[in-house]
């Protein structure tokens, strides 16, 4: 099964036997993975075949140990480093459009002209088969100039709200990942499908919901509305964007097992980037939501 996240769907990723990889065969001694049309697959099968500890870490389930030489290869610190860039950049132009542009129409107006044009830059990039630093780091760029503009807004009417969805965030992130290295969470075919399931439902349900708030059907924001409901769709939306991180986290995991190129580390970043985003937005109205109007 593909990856959820889109910028992963079509890199080679999968989850054949229960768990992510790059299509590559696992390690020796392990079930066999198809190599058909993978880019990253060697000739004569898994380029870790030799590796002594395989068979070791398949038995006792654990994911395949990359070799100590990784030259070429995605490591940890490339995906840590490309990571940095991505959310650094995002933080900058959060900063620059809070600090720039006061609240206004006109803000509001180039804040939603800019979510479009991420929008835009994340689908180009996702569709690609290569990764492109300048594709992510502009929808970086422009999803900041958002993110910066709609903080402002809500800093506005409550004091401090971004502050907190900072911090929600974080906490959100932390946890998961600590669930996640902890085991408590195995990320399988299985995990995957019905999660995918739920995430589907819930944004197919969200677009209907801003299409009846559009035309007047639907009344203060409908499901998305400041209320008890709201808090409710939000804490659904925040778990939903916790389940991405797993999977992220997984992809990640694999990608370095399996020898994933270099590059990849880029999509790894934004992969990441795209869900931190998703569960700070949600954590802002959230906030905004149980700190009631002023």
């Amino acid at each position: 099964m593909r990856s959820s996240n889109p910028v992963f769907s079509r890199r080679g990723f999968s989850r054949d036997n229960g768990y992510a990889g790059f299509n590559a065969a696992p390690q020796a001694g392990g079930p066999a993975v198809g190599t058909q049309g993978n880019p990253y697959a060697q000739q004569g099968g898994n380029p870790y075949a030799q590796n002594p500890y395989a068979q070791q870490d398949l038995q006792h389930g654990a994911p395949p140990q990359a070799p100590v030489t990784t030259t070429g290869r995605m490591t940890m610190d490339d995906v840590v480093v490309r990571s940095a860039m991505t959310l650094g950049t995002v933080t900058v132009g959060a900063i620059l459009a809070w600090a720039l542009l006061p609240v206004s129409s006109t803000s509001y107006g180039l804040a939603v002209g800019s979510a479009l044009v991420a929008f835009v830059l994340a689908m180009v990039q996702s569709f690609k088969r290569t990764a492109s630093p300048a594709l992510i780091l502009g929808y970086a760029a422009f999803e900041g100039v958002f993110l910066g503009v709609i903080s402002e807004m809500y800093n506005s009417q409550w004091s401090g709200a971004p502050f907190q969805a900072v911090l929600g965030t974080m906490a959100v992130a932390g946890a998961t990942l600590l669930v996640y290295k902890a085991g408590w969470i195995r990320v399988t075919a299985r995990y995957a499908r019905i999660g995918m399931a739920i995430a589907i439902a819930f944004i197919v349900v969200m677009a209907v919901n801003l299409l009846l708030v559009a035309f007047g059907v639907a009344e203060d924001g409908g499901l998305r509305s400041m209320g008890p409901l709201g808090a409710i769709v939000g804490i659904l939306a925040i778990l939903i964007g916790a389940f991405f991180l797993t999977l992220d986290f997984k992809q990640i995991e694999d990608g370095i097992a399996y020898g994933a190129p270099k590059e990849e580390a880029w999509l790894a970043a934004f992969g990441l980037t795209l869900t931190l985003v998703w569960i700070y937005v949600e954590m802002l109205r959230l906030v905004a939501i149980f700190s009631g109007d002023d």
